[in-house]
């Protein structure tokens, strides 16, 4: 999830805070009929099978089908048989849609957390982040759902400006560092930064606030 104070186009990337709402490319959401920006939008297709097909990463062939990315949304796009409405075809959209989408969502957070510490732009641990914050080159914060409320409040002290992500556990970090488990990471920086604020943001939707 994202700070109250979060500013994702001041902290996480120059790039997105230039961009205009001219050319920031948008869908509209099948169940509450919102038009949003792609980034916070899930996108599904339908497979030749006629089964709805979750697309996290946008790249499936087919005609997108979108909701905003939230569990109750999804969910509720499935109870009412929206797919097959918007896709105007038989399509079938298993009550496990859901929980798939979550776990594609962790695998993609957790994809770029990856590609980002082989690029040497991610560290793992509360003192290599508290450095990388004090050289002025944290893009975005990540911390572990467990994290206690002393230990957040004492990793963003002074820094409250930048965005974090809270979605991803301890397990699920350690992973990303070949560790058991990581409390707090952090991403330089750069374009690396705003896909893992987007996905961690994404993420949000289907977990419960940290």
């Amino acid at each position: 999830m994202l700070s109250p104070s979060s500013d994702p186009s001041a902290e996480a990337g120059n790039a997105a805070g230039a961009m205009t709402a001219a050319t920031v490319a948008t869908r509209r959401c099948l169940v509450s009929g919102e038009e949003r920006p792609k980034s916070e939008l899930v996108r599904f297709v339908v497979g030749p099978d006629g089964t709805v097909v979750p697309d996290i990463d946008g790249r499936l062939p087919g005609r997108g089908l979108w909701t905003l990315a939230r569990r109750d949304i999804v969910a509720a796009a499935v109870v009412k048989k929206l797919f097959a409405r918007a896709a105007r075809e038989p399509a079938s959209a298993d009550p496990g849609l859901v929980d798939r989408v979550e776990r594609l969502l962790v695998r993609r957070c957790v994809a770029t957390l990856g590609l980002a510490r082989r690029a040497g732009q991610a560290v793992g641990g509360f003192e290599k982040v508290r450095a990388l914050i004090e050289r002025g080159a944290c893009g975005v914060m990540v911390i572990a759902a467990e994290a206690s409320g002393e230990g957040r409040r004492k990793a963003v002290s002074g820094v409250e400006a930048l965005p974090v992500v809270g979605t991803l556990t301890e397990a699920e970090l350690g992973g990303v560092f070949g560790r058991e488990s990581v409390t707090y990471a952090a991403v330089a920086r750069g374009g690396n930064a705003q896909r893992c604020l987007e996905d961690g943001s994404r993420l949000g939707g289907f977990r419960a606030a940290a």
